[in-house]
C-alpha cells in the first residue's frame, strides 16, 4: 500500500520516502506526493533522489490494490528496494493542473443540476461536458467563472462517511466516474466558507487552496457532442 500524502496536503512539492519495489515498469514507495493519473487528471511527472543517485519520473499511475507506480523515464537508474529517497514533483506542472482542476469544479458548480458525462484536465485547455439542452452564453459562462475565481472563495478537502452519499446522492454529479467505495469513508471537496458552500462532491484530485489561485480563465467554445451532450472548454487567460 502506498500512503497518498496529496490527499490530506496538495501543497507539498516534495516528501521523504522510502523504496519498496523497483523495476523499469514502475516504482513503488512506502508514500507518496505523485498524484496517480485518474479521474481525468494526468499523473504527477518530476524526480526521485537517494544518496548516489536519482530517477526522473515521466508519469505515475495506479498499481495492483493500493499501490502507486512512479514510472522512471526511459533507461534511468534505478533506486534500491529499502532505499531513502526524496520524491520531488514538477511543481509548476502540479500548479497549473491543480487549478485547472478546481476551475472545473467551478464551472459545475455554475451548471448545478446538469450532470456531467465526462473531462479531461489539461495544462493547456480542460473541459467538461455536461447533460445540458441549452448551455448558458459564452461570455455570460466566462463572467460567472471569472467571478467565482476572483471572489477567492476557501478550497478544502474533508473525509465522511460513505453513508453521506447514500443520504444525499446529488452530491456525485458525474455520470462517467462514481467515486470510489468500500473503504468507508470518502473524500469531499469543498469550494466556499458558506452554507451552502459553492460547490461540495467527492473527488479525490488535487487542488488549490483558494479560489483566486487559479487566475483568470477563458471559455474557449461550447460543442455539441450529442442530443444533449456539450462539451465546454476553458483554458487560462494568460
Amino acid at each position: 500500500m502506498t500512503e497518498r500524502l496529496f490527499l490530506d496536503n496538495s501543497t507539498l512539492a516534495s516528501a521523504t520516502a522510502r523504496v519498496l519495489g523497483a523495476a523499469p515498469e514502475g516504482i513503488v514507495l512506502d508514500r507518496t506526493i505523485f498524484y496517480a493519473r485518474s479521474g481525468g487528471q494526468p499523473g504527477d511527472t518530476g524526480v526521485l533522489r537517494w544518496a548516489g543517485g536519482e530517477t526522473a519520473i515521466a508519469d505515475t499511475v495506479k498499481g495492483e490494490g493500493e499501490a502507486i507506480l512512479h514510472l522512471p523515464a526511459p533507461g534511468a537508474t534505478l533506486p534500491p528496494v529499502g532505499a531513502a529517497v526524496t520524491a520531488e514533483l514538477d511543481w509548476p506542472r502540479r500548479h497549473r493542473l491543480m487549478r485547472m482542476h478546481t476551475a472545473l469544479h467551478l464551472l459545475s458548480a455554475l451548471l448545478r443540476g446538469a450532470a456531467v458525462t465526462g473531462g479531461s484536465v489539461g495544462l493547456d485547455r480542460s473541459r467538461l461536458d455536461f447533460d445540458l439542452p441549452n448551455p448558458p452564453p459564452k461570455e455570460e459562462l466566462e463572467a460567472q467563472l471569472n467571478a467565482l475565481i476572483a471572489a477567492d472563495h476557501p478550497v478544502s478537502c474533508l473525509w465522511v462517511d460513505e453513508a453521506v452519499l447514500d443520504a444525499d446522492p446529488r452530491l456525485v454529479r458525474t455520470l462517467s466516474v462514481q467515486p470510489p467505495r468500500g473503504a468507508g469513508r470518502v473524500r469531499l471537496l469543498r469550494i466556499g466558507a458558506g452554507d451552502p458552500p459553492v460547490d461540495l462532491q467527492p473527488c479525490g484530485g488535487t487542488h488549490v487552496s483558494r479560489t483566486g489561485e487559479i487566475g483568470p480563465m477563458q471559455v474557449v467554445k461550447i460543442e455539441n457532442k450529442g442530443k444533449q451532450n456539450r462539451r465546454i472548454v476553458i483554458a487560462p487567460a494568460e
